[in-house]
């Protein structure tokens, strides 16, 4: 399990991050989001960019901190873009 902690980072800068990060895991990998807020909007945008590609897993659920694992379920294929 690869943990990632977005917390320092600007909020401009945590999807782009997580999704570099996601793009790596090889298949079957978990990569672990440590933030202080519930990132629901991410996996929103997951399940559009990257559809039927990965399971999600709340390991916690705030108040102070949320931790969700992001396991890469299929390889990815061509990204989905707008």
């Amino acid at each position: 399990m690869i943990e990632l902690d977005v917390r320092p980072l600007p909020p401009g800068r945590k999807h782009t991050t997580i999704f570099e990060k996601y793009e790596a895991l090889a298949q079957g990998d978990t990569l672990r989001i440590i933030n202080d807020h519930d990132p629901r909007p991410l996996r929103f945008e997951l399940d559009h960019d990257y559809p039927n590609t990965f399971s999600w897993e709340y390991a916690q659920k705030g108040p102070d901190i949320w931790l969700v694992d992001i396991k890469k379920t299929a390889a990815l294929g061509e990204r989905v873009a707008d």
